[in-house]
Order: structure tokens, then sequence, then C-alpha cells
């Protein structure tokens, strides 16, 4: 696989890690060195693991994953994203807000932007490309992608406050809502 088509894939893989990123820098406050870290590196590993997961299944599960790994992502953003419009529009100001990059919220938002990256997987066994470097590679941008939308969250968050977090459980809804129409109007 040459280098220009294995960072395009890399930078397409990584959008849904920035989108979700950009909406967990908005719910963040203060945003730490710790968050950063951890959403990065979490997204970075789960964007790598889940090609060789892919690629090691082969076509044998295929047919089994591609037929419902769209619901997995569309509901697992669905519910982060209206937990986060939950909490941004709960009145109780003593209440600690959810840390999207710790506990079953991160699992599941690792999980849930990585789906397509399994799929990346299953496309490279079959076409007998060897995994490791473009896995190495696909974790390594959507980590750097998954910074950089954490900090541009930040930066709008601190500009409009409690509205923003609202904003960004809809984005994850609504990204919830693109794969899975991406996924139903495919088969079709």
């Amino acid at each position: 696989m040459d280098t220009l088509t294995l960072l395009g894939i890399s930078v397409a893989l990584a959008m849904d890690a920035f989108a979700v990123a950009l909406a967990a820098g908005l719910a963040l406050s203060p945003l730490t060195s710790r968050h950063l870290f951890r959403l990065g590196f979490h997204f970075g590993l789960f964007q790598a693991l889940m090609p060789v997961v892919g690629w090691l299944a082969g076509l044998t599960i295929q047919t089994y994953i591609s037929a419902y790994d769209h619901w997995i992502a569309f509901v697992l953003l669905a519910l982060v994203g209206g937990k986060m419009i939950r909490e941004a529009l709960d009145d109780d100001e003593d209440k600690q807000p959810n840390d999207p990059t710790r506990g079953w919220t991160l699992v599941m938002l690792s999980i849930a932007t990585s789906i397509d990256a399994l799929a990346v997987g299953l496309s490279l066994a079959m076409l007998r490309v060897d995994i490791w470097m473009p896995a190495l590679v696909i974790g390594l941008v959507a980590g750097v992608f998954t910074v950089v939308g954490m900090l541009l969250g930040k930066r709008a968050g601190a500009l409009w406050g409690k509205r923003v977090e609202i904003m960004g459980g809809i984005v994850l809804l609504l990204i919830g809502a693109k794969i899975l129409l991406e996924h139903t109007l495919l088969q079709s």
C-alpha cells in the first residue's frame, strides 16, 4: 500500500474521532493534559487495534459484523450524546460534569469511533495487505486528530459556555445517525 493511500485512509478514519474529541473538549472544564492523553491514547489505540482485529478475522466473520456494526456505533454514540445533552440541561450546579475520558464512556466512544477501522482491516485482509504498518499509522493519525479536536473544542467551549456542551451532544447524535444512514443506504 502506498503512503498517500495509507494517509488518506488514516485521515478518513480519524474524522469520527476528531468530531467526538471536539465534543469532549467542549464538555471538559478544565481540560487537562490527562484528558488529552487519555482520549488521544485510547482513540489511537482502538483505531490501531480494530484494523488488526478485522484483518485477523478476515472473511470468516465479515458477513456477521457488517450486518450490524453501524447499529452498534449508532447506539453507543446516541447514548453518550444523549447523556451529554441531559447533563447540560440539568440545572444542578453542584453536580460534577461527566468526564468522557474515563470509564465506560471512554470505552464506548473508543469502540464507536473505531468500528469503521474494523471494516478497513477486513478489506485489507481481502487485498492481502500486511496490516502492521497501516495499523500503526491509522492509530497515530487518530491520536493526533483526537488531541487537536479536544483543544479546538475547549477553545469553542470557553467562548460559548454550556450551550456548546449541548451542541457537542447533538454532534455525537448526528455522527451516529450519519454512520447509520451511510450503512443503511449502502445496503439498499
